[in-house]
């Protein structure tokens, strides 16, 4: 019986997070999906917070994506997936909270923008976003390798991937949102995309654009009475 059990959700990118560690180190753990929209009573005992992913190794109850991402990568040192040295070690945390506080929050804006001039700006803003991983990130710390931090992929790059996995979803919905002027980026997620981690349990876009229809469909009309 595995020592790992991982509460996610298929269509989650946060919960793709957490299963891509797992795959990069190899570590076996019992599955259990979540309906989000239909969550089990008992779920709560599970995530205080309601969300996943949500992970029980022995006695701890971790949520979080970053924190328990981290708890994995301390609790099962090989391979390491942040770096040695504490400075830039630091700079990946950094990293990781650009992702959570402005790319993630950049995306989800343009999905969900109602209308076209609203779009438009949500457009812009996660078209600088993309710049700024091309410039600052990417031309900078990852040498000559394709990863964040060189020749192996790490907790960065695995915080970011799900939403280029998601990528022609949004462009399904959204329009065309071309990326190769971006010659990092562009490689980096050709790299990641071609990882074992990675491909073992992708899913196609019509999946993720079926289920994230809801989020881009504009709001309902007020009715005049």
């Amino acid at each position: 019986m595995a020592e790992l059990t991982l509460f996610s959700a298929r269509a989650c990118p946060f919960a793709h997070r957490t299963r891509l560690v797992l795959g990069e180190k190899g570590l076996d753990f019992e599955l259990v999906e979540i309906d989000l929209q239909q969550k089990p009573a008992w779920f709560s005992t599970v995530s205080n917070y309601g969300k996943v992913p949500a992970l029980q190794h022995k006695e701890h109850r971790l949520v979080e994506s970053a924190i328990v991402n981290e708890y994995l990568d301390e609790v099962f040192p090989e391979p390491a997936l942040l770096p040695e040295d504490p400075g830039t070690r630091a700079v990946a945390r950094i990293w990781i909270d650009y992702a959570n506080t402005r790319f993630v929050p950049a995306w989800g804006a343009l999905l969900r923008a109602p209308s076209e001039a609203e779009r438009a700006s949500a457009r812009d803003a996660l078209f600088e976003s993309l710049a700024y991983l091309e410039t600052h990130a990417l031309q900078k710390t990852s040498g000559k390798g394709p990863f964040w931090f060189g020749e192996q992929p790490g907790l960065v790059d695995l915080t970011f991937y799900p939403w280029f996995e998601r990528w022609a979803a949004l462009e399904h919905h959204r329009g065309p949102l071309p990326i190769t002027k971006f010659e990092r980026l562009q490689r980096w997620r050709e790299a990641l995309a071609a990882r074992p981690s990675v491909k073992e349990i992708e899913n196609p876009t019509p999946f993720y654009a079926e289920r994230y229809a809801r989020y881009a469909a504009p709001p309902p009309q007020a009715v005049a009475v």
